[in-house]
């Protein structure tokens, strides 16, 4: 077996990803691919942590004049939909996983407690973070990158619907350009909206490294976790 090149990786998932060609909802058989592939780096030994956001169900920004706060609190309720259906496709295959939320909710998840996820993860058990950082105006981005700082993840994996960071939309633009690498300055400087600005500071100030691919070719997460160069690496 190939050794994994990280021992802990915080997985950022796109609430869109959840829906499949549908575009709304969730496709249980994109879950079960998704959730099968995470299953493959669990049983390599690396701990998983994942933070999942609503797109496929709600986007606060969206609120057509509804009050951004509570836009933004119906994201997060949203994420907990999303979180409980990866959870439940993960245990119907044998990963023990636990979800955690920002905004508490006992009876459905537990509350989240660092010591806890990290705890969690040391034993083998993917953790979900949902309820995004519990605060509205800051997104799932910046959830996944203070998450990721807090349990001390070595990297932050994002699954994106194409296979890396590019100057202008490839689906639009033949002649967009690919980028392998990126600092974190020249994301910010060229506004390429890898995550949000937010995010990407809080990254560029603690050291943490992004790695942008595509999440619908199968077996990119293993990949990415073995250290094949793929996608768009973002680091100082």
């Amino acid at each position: 077996m190939i050794t994994p090149k990280y021992k802990r990786i915080m997985l950022k998932l796109s609430g869109e990803s959840l829906a499949g060609e549908k575009g709304y909802g969730i496709d249980f058989d994109v879950v079960n691919r998704i959730t099968n592939e995470i299953k493959e780096v669990v049983d390599m030994g690396v701990e998983v942590s994942i933070v999942v956001g609503a797109g496929n169900i709600w986007r606060g920004r969206n609120g057509g004049g509804m009050d951004r706060t509570t836009a933004d609190y119906m994201g997060m309720l949203a994420t907990c939909i999303n979180a409980m259906a990866l959870q439940d496709s993960l245990e119907s295959i044998g990963v023990l996983t636990r979800v955690q939320t920002a905004i508490e909710m006992k009876a459905i998840a537990e509350p989240y407690i660092r010591r806890k996820a990290m705890r969690h993860l040391e034993k083998g058990r993917v953790v979900i973070f949902a309820a995004g950082t519990g605060n509205p105006y800051f997104s799932t981005d910046t959830a996944a990158a203070l998450r990721g700082m807090e349990i001390e993840a070595e990297v932050i994996i994002l699954a994106k619907n194409i296979d890396g960071v590019y100057d202008c939309d490839p689906k639009t633009n033949k002649n967009a350009k690919k980028y392998d690498k990126l600092t974190f300055y020249e994301v910010l400087e060229k506004d390429l909206k890898v995550m949000d600005s937010t995010a990407t500071s809080l990254c560029k100030d603690n050291g943490i490294s992004i790695i942008v691919f595509a999440l619908d070719t199968p077996g990119n997460i293993k990949r990415v976790v073995q250290g094949e160069n793929i996608g768009t690496v973002v680091e100082n």
